[in-house]
């Protein structure tokens, strides 16, 4: 059974700093594509970050690109997504997400497997 759990999420002030982890169990990593996406009341769920299978290629949206950062850590079987200078508009349950598939999308449609979740507030 594949799983994916995210953790690192909780309450910061604006400017500040956090890194989430999304741990996977069952399967390497290495051989999926791995997606950050996020989702604030009323809005659709939003993919801020991705890393491609195979080359590790990331792709980040224009609203994170600059303060967020994705790394893997395959010895770990874990992805972290770095994210700095952070602000309201970053409020949001934050998800990791996997398909086995060579790809570097950020449309949540295109994965499979899914973590429960972790909500990052920023206010002051």
């Amino acid at each position: 059974q594949v799983q994916l759990v995210e953790s690192g999420g909780g309450l910061v002030q604006p400017g500040g700093s956090l890194r989430l982890s999304c741990a996977a169990s069952e399967f390497t990593l290495d051989y999926y594509a791995i997606g950050w996406f996020r989702q604030a009341p009323g809005n659709e769920r939003e993919g801020v970050a991705c890393v491609r299978s195979r080359d590790g290629s990331t792709y980040y949206s224009d609203s994170v690109k600059g303060r967020f950062t994705l790394t893997r850590d395959n010895a770990k079987n874990t992805i972290f997504l770095q994210m700095n200078n952070l602000n309201a508009e970053d409020t949001a349950v934050y998800y990791c997400a996997a398909v086995l598939r060579v790809i570097g999308s950020r449309l949540a449609q295109d994965y499979d497997y899914w973590g429960p979740g972790t909500q990052i507030t920023v206010a002051s």
